[in-house]
């Protein structure tokens, strides 16, 4: 299995036949053996209904209505990742709590029949409504608005210290003080595990409560983040820091790209964000997440990985809502075509160019290109957050 900081050159994505007979690329075709598990990431986590408003002149205002110019409702949570994962033809599995409302089903409909996402491990909870986070975006940041309530604690349920059936990777969420056993038993099954952090609530910022950091793989906070948790005061001290804890430590900067440091090697990798005009950020770490997760499984340098990560997260942010706007190869050999066209391809991105070549060109467009014909499966529209739920779907 490879491990971060193992460079390998990069391999073209092998088309394999999907269940409904169009052909989705594989970034592992080349690792894949007899006997592999069959699932390539593993996730926990909540799903929530994202309901995202973008086209705000600023922030709302107390005693005031404010009318947004666009609106988009998606599978939102942990579906984030899930769905960019599966979207760059991972095989991912998802165990996460559905409630038994509309909103669930929408959910688990649009992850698993849409996405091919597997929710096998997945449970629908009875008299449990979905979580729901309101996301208004403008001027390239977000506010957000959730509610929702703890799932009920049961022995179907998706939750508890049990390590998960094997995969080759699995990403955690780090949260202070909050235990997580599983992270040493999957690890020491052979899982690659990837982890990030959310705000520490406690205002402690210490690294040793982050229960299971010490089996992960890659750690990727946000600049903030790290910087508190290091007690540093800029991003690249707080990765060099990092990398006395992980093997592989990534600090990702927004609008300013994100920095690696490899414990191993002492490489230092930093790559810039990719120039776009930004729609909606929700869910943007997410995908970048997804990228990073897939160039380590197969074995690209630490700085294709990188700039493979803030490329899907680049093109992310051109689209409403987390999950669905998610990009797919199709996409992305869009993308750099359009590029390479224009004159204006970044070198960081050659390698793209092996990976791509036998992606039919104009099978889709992407973000950008006003056009959204690819989807997850070549050939199958793209599915794409929509303003209501309320509409028949008839787009198979």
């Amino acid at each position: 299995m490879t491990t971060p900081g193992t460079p390998r050159p990069a391999v073209p994505p092998v088309a394999v036949p999907t269940a409904d007979g169009p052909r989705r690329p594989d970034p592992l075709a080349h690792l894949r053996r007899p006997g592999d598990p069959a699932c390539d990431a593993h996730l926990t986590g909540t799903v929530f209904l994202d309901i995202v408003f973008t086209g705000l002149d600023g922030a709302p205002v107390r005693g005031t209505e404010t009318w947004a110019r666009g609106m988009g409702s998606c599978p939102g949570g942990v579906a984030n990742m899930a769905t960019a994962l599966a979207r760059l033809g991972l095989r991912t599995r998802l165990a996460a709590a559905f409630g038994d409302d509309r909103y669930g089903e929408y959910c688990w409909e649009t992850l698993e029949r849409d996405e091919g996402i597997d929710l096998s491990p997945s449970r629908v909870l009875a008299g449990w409504h979905s979580p729901v986070t309101v996301s208004m975006a403008y001027e390239g940041e977000r506010t957000m608005v959730s509610h929702g309530h703890l799932a009920p604690l049961s022995p179907t349920a998706p939750t508890g210290g049990r390590a998960p059936d094997p995969a080759r990777s699995c990403v955690a969420s780090l949260a202070p003080g909050e235990p997580q056993e599983w992270i040493a038993r999957a690890a020491g099954a052979g899982s690659v595990v990837f982890a990030d952090t959310g705000w520490d609530e406690t205002g402690r910022w210490d690294l040793s409560s982050l229960d299971g950091l010490a089996h992960c793989a890659a750690f990727l906070p946000n600049a903030e983040e790290a910087m508190r948790y290091t007690r540093t005061d800029s991003p690249h001290r707080a990765v060099r820091a990092l990398a006395e804890h992980v093997p592989l430590a990534v600090v990702t900067m927004g609008a300013r790209g994100a920095v690696a440091a490899d414990a191993g090697t002492g490489e230092l990798v930093e790559v810039p964000a990719l120039p776009v005009t930004v729609l909606d950020p929700t869910g943007a770490g997410d995908v970048f997440m997804a990228g990073f997760v897939t160039g380590t499984l197969a074995g690209w340098p630490p700085a294709d990985r990188l700039a493979f990560a803030a490329l899907t997260a680049g093109l992310s942010v051109q689209e409403f809502g987390g999950s669905l706007s998610a990009p797919c190869w199709d996409q992305i050999a869009a993308w750099r075509r359009r590029t390479l066209r224009a004159g204006g391809a970044p070198a960081r991105y050659d390698f793209l160019d092996a990976l791509i070549v036998d992606i039919e060109p104009g099978a889709g467009g992407g973000p950008g290109d006003g056009t959204r014909t690819d989807g997850p499966v070549p050939g199958r529209p793209l599915r794409r957050a929509v303003p209501t739920l309320g509409f028949g779907d008839h787009s198979h």
